[in-house]
């Protein structure tokens, strides 16, 4: 299959279930939601060494939100209900209760599978925490030095997916780069998925195991173009860089969305793209495969 003259490899991403949280970050103004934003998805990346992959969804306009002001939809995965409540709790107690003007409400349905936020971030009140119940839900009203925080007390979870990827090797690593960053942002603008690297871009591509044992994962030497003719390559003999984005969702469809429409925006021969590809593991590391031919098709 080809697309702008961009070969696109007949090959899957392997995905794995995750458990995803949304937390909708608000504040007096959208340049101070989008800090919180920003700092709770610090040292999110990966859950190869982070308590959870976290970022940005989208903003979001005053009439989106439960106070009517601006704010940020922010996504969260992690392996388990126990790992990301313990993470949001950190996250949010560090790095929105922190920041100036905010709230952080859940921007999930309540059911059955829950955590718990604000109800456990309630005690830094130090006995001066309100507790108020609207429309069903609860929310704890904790004093701090510019008034009050506010935070709902449960966050609803749903089974995510995680790990969906394309790959771009290009003969022309600037031009690779700026395929890669045309891709995320149309990726971007699909609601539902998060791109949890370092503006969506990760250059350090991870395989399962090591030689070293006490590591989970290593450096994908079959992308990397320095280990040429060191180690067995996937790399075409004229490219110089491999440029991967990573994408986690609510839903697979949403996961097998962005993917294709990442595909078709940054498939660009003009850039020095050559081909486009996804990292799997032979099926060992989880059990969805997304096959780039089909969500092209689709």
């Amino acid at each position: 299959m080809q697309l702008d003259g961009v070969t696109i490899v007949d090959t899957f991403a392997e995905a794995f279930p995750m458990t995803a949280a949304r937390a909708i970050v608000t504040a007096d103004s959208t340049r101070w939601a989008e800090i919180a934003g920003r700092t709770i998805s610090g040292y999110a990346t990966s859950v190869i060494g982070c308590d959870a992959e976290v970022a940005v969804e989208r903003r979001l306009s005053p009439k989106e939100t439960p106070d009517g002001r601006p704010g940020v939809s922010v996504l969260a995965f992690a392996f388990s209900r126990e790992a990301l409540e313990k993470a949001l709790v950190n996250r949010v107690g560090q790095c929105v209760m922190t920041c100036p003007t905010t709230a952080c409400y859940n921007g999930l349905p309540l059911g059955e599978k829950t955590i718990v936020v604000g109800g456990k971030l309630r005690y830094f009140g130090d006995g001066w925490q309100i507790a108020k119940r609207l429309a069903g839900r609860r929310y704890w009203r904790l004093p701090v030095m510019d008034g009050e925080f506010v935070c709902e007390e449960s966050f609803g979870t749903v089974k995510g997916v995680a790990g969906g990827n394309v790959i771009f090797l290009g003969t022309d690593p600037a031009g690779a780069l700026a395929a890669a960053e045309e891709a995320v942002a149309v990726m971007r603008g699909v609601e539902g998925v998060i791109l949890p690297f370092p503006g969506g871009i990760a250059r350090s591509g991870s395989k399962v195991g090591s030689k070293y044992k006490a590591l989970r994962a290593s450096t994908n030497t079959a992308y990397a173009p320095s280990l040429r003719g060191l180690t067995p390559t996937d790399l075409p003999a004229d490219v110089r860089c491999a440029y991967e984005i990573v994408i986690d969702g609510l839903t697979l469809e949403a996961v097998e969305r962005a993917t294709a429409e990442g595909l078709r925006a940054g498939a660009k021969s003009s850039h020095g793209v050559v081909a486009a590809t996804a990292g799997n593991y032979g099926g060992k590391l989880g059990p969805y495969h997304i096959r780039l031919h089909d969500v092209l098709n689709r």
